[in-house]
């Protein structure tokens, strides 16, 4: 079992502190800039995102659950969820982000659409254009125009899921599987084990590792491994951390064991990989 430590709150990917509207918008193409592990390896983010998928097929897994998406899926993933999907370069869409200071109500869980009706992605497309169009620009009342088109952008989110056939069942693994992500997501900087939070669960671990397994094809203890690898790379990028403050952080017994760890998934030492995405 790793060493416990305190949880220490550190700013999340792509989501700036301090933005400058209450939503911003990103190509799928920059939301997977300096590599594919920013958008298939498990990560959350501490604001609400919508992806808009209009182009392309793949996998994505959302609070412990595995799904295909295609063109025209919309996946609103709430804040600090657990999520990882596959980019190829076929696949073209829009990532929304509602930060902070938007002042939108939005469901409290994740949902995955399917729009297949074409007046439905009319409307979308044309409120995601509104909100490009208030971005770019510079006119009066900037943001209270994107906060009222986010709502917009809600009141869609909440029709096409009272509307959706296909939602997939909500079983006991899935629900396992969605309690554990959150687990994890509330104690990445603990250390805790896939034991330790097996038992929080009040399950076995082995028991949690086939719920996961049925839910998103993976273990449980894959699952987490993939969550701390990605936070690990994002430290290194975005921060100016020591290697063993980084190593510390994420409940690692030492920097060495740490460093052979991240070599093994990444083909790189922590050193190298900094190294390499700043060059």
């Amino acid at each position: 079992m790793l060493p416990r430590t305190t949880p220490r709150p550190v700013a999340g990917p792509l989501t700036p502190a301090m933005p400058k509207a209450p939503i911003e918008l990103m190509p799928l193409a920059r939301l997977a800039s300096g590599g594919k592990w920013r958008t298939e390896a498990m990560r959350s983010y501490r604001t609400p995102l919508m992806l808009w998928f209009t182009r392309g097929q793949g996998r994505i897994t959302v609070a412990g659950l595995t799904r295909g998406y295609g063109s025209h899926n919309a996946i609103f993933i709430p804040a600090r969820t657990m999520f990882g999907f596959e980019v190829t370069a076929q696949a073209y869409g829009t990532a929304v982000f509602f930060h902070e200071n938007a002042e939108i109500s939005l469901p409290e869980g994740p949902c995955h659409l399917r729009v297949r009706d074409a007046l439905s992605q009319g409307e979308v497309t044309t409120i995601l254009e509104n909100m490009q169009r208030e971005i770019d620009g510079d006119r009066a009342a900037r943001d209270k125009a994107l906060t009222h088109h986010g709502g917009l952008l809600s009141v869609w989110i909440e029709r096409q899921h009272a509307e959706a056939r296909d939602s997939a069942a909500d079983t006991a693994a899935r629900r396992l599987a969605r309690r554990y992500t959150d687990a994890v997501e509330r104690g990445l900087y603990t250390g805790q084990s896939v034991s330790d939070y097996a038992e929080t669960l009040g399950v076995t671990s082995t028991h949690l590792s086939r719920a996961c397994r049925e839910s998103c094809g993976r273990p449980a203890s894959s699952i987490l491994a993939d969550r701390l690898g990605y936070e690990a790379r994002r430290l290194l990028v975005e921060t100016e951390m020591p290697v063993r403050r980084v190593a510390e952080m994420l409940g690692y017994r030492s920097s060495a064991y740490f460093s052979r760890v991240f070599h093994e998934r990444t083909g790189q030492t922590p050193t190298e990989f900094r190294t390499s995405r700043r060059a």
